[in-house]
């Protein structure tokens, strides 16, 4: 976004939009919740997009809402593009991966998946791309937000899917790998147009 206070702005929209569908969900018994994901199951395979949207309840959500707000918001201040190009790897990707390995006979909700990827994201872009804004970025969320990496950890809790935050967390660290490549690696030069010969070069050359 163009502004700090422009990005806070559409976060907060997003938030607004989840408490939205948690109240209608909550108005209807919570029968939405039936397209959340479902490890290992066809006709749970939809949730993979579905499931960040809907949550077990106001205190699942309501866990969830600052954390949501304020690291998407630190995502999003790099920009619009990249905002959605990272949240869209980590939910496919974390949720590929949860689909896989998550707990069999489950239906799995919730936006953490999406906060552990946007964490994993911070922290490889600024191992990546080394950048002070980067750095500071992820030293911030690391010290307001280190807390939240217990959650990695494998539970018992049956109310817990730490597989999906183990899943978005990788997710994270992929989008950060895949959209922001080292300085000096291949990738970069490719993407800067400085890896490789200048084919026309290489061609009055031969003539």
């Amino acid at each position: 976004m163009d502004t700090w206070s422009g990005a806070l702005a559409v976060m907060v929209a997003v938030v607004a939009l989840l408490w939205v569908v948690e109240i209608v969900d909550a108005a209807g018994g919570h029968r939405l919740d039936r397209f959340g994901l479902r490890p290992r199951r066809l006709d749970g395979l939809d949730g993979i997009l579905t499931m960040p949207f809907l949550h077990g309840g106001g205190g699942h959500l309501l866990a969830n809402t600052f954390p949501l707000l304020v690291i998407g918001w630190m995502v999003l201040v790099s920009g619009l593009g990249l905002f959605l190009r990272a949240t869209a790897i980590i939910i496919v990707a974390g949720g590929i991966g949860t689909w896989l390995v998550g707990s069999t006979g489950t239906v799995i909700v919730g936006a953490s998946a999406v906060i552990f990827g946007w964490l994993g994201y911070l922290l490889a872009r600024a191992y990546f791309a080394r950048k002070v804004g980067s750095i500071l970025a992820a030293a911030f969320a690391l010290f307001f937000f280190g807390g939240l990496f217990s959650g990695l950890l494998p539970t018992v809790r049956a109310d817990i899917s730490w597989q999906a935050h183990v899943c978005g967390f990788l997710a994270g660290v992929l989008a950060g790998y895949l959209l922001h490549p080292a300085k000096g690696s291949p990738r970069a030069l490719k993407r800067s147009g400085t890896g490789g010969p200048d084919p026309m070069s290489t061609q009055r050359t031969r003539r």
